[in-house]
C-alpha cells in the first residue's frame, strides 16, 4: 500500500499516527485490566529510544520506496537488520550462536548482495535513483535493528508490550509530524481527510503487525523473532508482482536466499 501511495512520506506519517492510536487504546485497556504499562524507569527510557529509531525507520523507508522497487527495498531493509541484530543479540542478551545461525548469516548476506546488485543495475537515470534507494534501505535496516533491540531491552525491564509499542510509535509520529514542517503538516492533514480509509487501513495493518511482533518478542529471543519475521521478504516479492512490478532474476533469487538464510538462522 505504501509503494502505491502517491505521497509516501506524509501518507506513512498518517498511517503511523493511526497505528499509534490503536496501540495506545489497547495499552489503556490492558492497564485498566491491571497490567502496569512500565514496571521501571529503564523500560520507559528504552521505549523512548525505540521511538527515535522508529522515526528513522519510517522516513528512510518512505524515501527508499520513492526511489526503488518494493522487492529489493524490502529485502535489503529487512535482511540487513537481521545481520545487525543477531550479533548484538548474542552480545547484549546472551542469545545462543550456532553453526546454523552462522551459515544462515552468510546466506542472508549473499541474498542482500544479489538484491542490491539487481536494484543498482536498474539505475541508469541522471539522479541515480537506484543507488539512493539502496542507501535509504540500508538506513531503514539500521532503524529496524535499533528499535528491535530497544524493544527487547524495554520488555526485559518490565514494560508491557502494548504500552511500549504505543508510546514509542506515538513518539515517532510526533517526531515525524514536526519534521514535515508547516507545508508538510498541511498536506498531511489533507491526506488524512481525503484518503481516510486508505490511511486507516495502512495504520491498522502497521499497528496490528507490530503489536503481534511485540507479543512474540516478549516470549522469544530478539534475533530469533526478527529473523522469522523477515522471511516476509518472499511475500513482498509476490506482492510486487500484484502491483505491476517485475523483479529481475537476481532480486528474486536474493529474496529467496534471505528468507532461506533467515529460516536457517532461526532453526533450533
Amino acid at each position: 500500500m505504501l509503494r502505491l501511495e502517491p505521497d509516501k512520506d506524509r501518507g506513512l506519517v498518517g498511517a503511523v499516527s493511526v497505528g499509534s492510536a490503536l496501540a495506545l487504546v489497547i495499552a489503556g485497556v490492558r492497564w485498566g485490566l491491571g497490567e502496569a504499562p512500565f514496571a521501571s524507569f529503564a523500560s520507559l527510557v528504552f521505549t523512548l529510544i525505540a521511538g527515535v529509531f522508529e522515526a528513522i525507520y519510517f522516513v528512510s523507508l518512505a524515501r527508499a520506496m520513492e526511489r526503488g522497487k518494493l522487492g529489493p527495498v524490502y529485502t535489503i531493509s529487512r535482511g540487513g537488520a537481521v545481520l545487525v541484530v543477531w550479533p548484538l543479540s548474542i552480545a547484549l542478551f546472551a542469545e545462543a550462536a550456532t553453526t546454523r545461525s552462522t551459515a544462515g548469516s552468510a546466506i542472508v548476506l549473499a541474498g542482500l548482495a544479489l538484491s542490491s546488485a539487481g536494484m543498482g543495475n536498474r539505475a541508469r537515470d541522471p539522479d541515480d535513483r537506484g543507488r539512493a534507494a539502496i542507501g535509504y534501505a540500508v538506513a531503514s535496516a539500521a532503524g529496524i535493528a535499533g528499535y528491535h533491540l530497544a524493544y527487547k531491552a524495554a520488555l526485559q525491564e518490565g514494560g508491557n508490550p502494548s504500552a511500549i509499542f504505543g508510546v514509542s510509535l506515538g513518539l515517532s509520529a510526533m517526531i515525524s509530524i514536526v519534521r514535515l514542517g508547516r507545508a508538510g503538516r498541511a498536506a498531511y492533514v489533507t491526506i488524512l481527510r481525503t484518503r481516510t480509509l486508505r490511511v486507516v487501513a495502512m495504520g491498522v495493518l502497521c499497528g496490528g503487525s507490530f503489536l503481534i511482533l511485540m507479543e512474540a518478542l516478549a516470549r522469544g529471543g530478539s534475533g530469533y523473532v526478527l529473523t522469522l519475521r523477515n522471511t516476509s521478504v518472499l511475500f513482498a516479492a509476490g506482492l510486487a508482482y500484484l502491483i505491476g512490478e517485475r523483479p529481475r532474476r537476481p532480486e528474486l533469487i536474493g529474496a529467496a536466499l534471505v528468507a532461506a538464510g533467515a529460516t536457517l538462522m532461526a532453526w533450533n
